[in-house]
């Protein structure tokens, strides 16, 4: 499969991703009477990806996440001569789906833009009102364990069409645990879409959602290519 067709497919991917994930917490988590909640919102982020991978994942690898991209790169999963096309096709994915998302969400009286459109924060524009500190570890570690579970369920020693299932399942996970503290990145393309929206905190705080994610993700690669692999 060429490299454009692989790129293309991160993009609908990571498209399918914000819209399904950020959409629910956007237009569906607090509505009146049927409101899904968090635990919606985790369910909808975890199922973005189990679809997805069942979807492309024999076509780009389903990395939806330049932070997954550089884990399975410092796993030796990934070649680092196509980390640049496949990280633009996620960013540009998120944004076409945030743009969207916000074109869906302003249709309803009284929107504001300023509530965030799901965007990440810490400090003030943490959910729970969490510091810089506390989030920084949030995703460090569940960035971390997030790649371990990838490449664990994805390692040719696993049982073979379970992964999906695994992964999306730890996203979930991931969310019941930290949308209170960061609203959940663990992803910086699903940041920088909504951040480009929104503006003013959200792209001033978007270095955290880059850097924290892409760490924790090159950490986990390192560590399971140095552990947990066979020699």
């Amino acid at each position: 499969m060429s490299l454009s067709k692989r790129a293309f497919a991160e993009f609908i991917g990571t498209f399918w991703l914000v819209l399904g994930g950020c959409g629910s917490a956007v237009l569906a988590a607090a509505f009146p009477g049927l409101g899904i909640g968090f635990v919606g919102v985790a369910l909808a982020f975890g199922l973005t990806v189990l679809t997805m991978a069942y979807a492309i994942g024999h076509i780009s690898g389903c990395h939806l996440n330049p932070a997954v991209s550089f884990g399975l790169w410092a796993g030796r999963r990934f070649p680092g001569s196509e980390l640049l096309p496949y990280i633009i096709a996620q960013v540009i994915g998120a944004i076409v789906a945030a743009g969207l998302l916000y074109l869906i969400a302003s249709g309803r009286e009284g929107f504001d833009i300023a509530g965030g459109l799901a965007s990440n924060g810490f400090a003030e524009h943490s959910p729970g009102g969490y510091s810089l500190l506390a989030c920084l570890i949030t995703e460090v570690v569940l960035t971390f364990m997030f790649l371990i579970v990838i490449l664990g369920a994805t390692d040719k020693r696993a049982p073979a069409g379970f992964a999906p299932i695994a992964i999306g399942l730890c996203l979930t996970l991931i969310h019941l645990i930290s949308i209170p503290v960061t609203n959940t990145s663990v992803n910086p393309a699903r940041s920088t879409g909504p951040a480009i929206f929104v503006g003013d905190w959200a792209l001033s705080q978007l270095w955290l959602f880059w850097l924290a994610p892409i760490l924790g993700a090159i950490l986990a690669g390192f560590v399971y290519r140095s552990v947990m692999t066979e020699k």
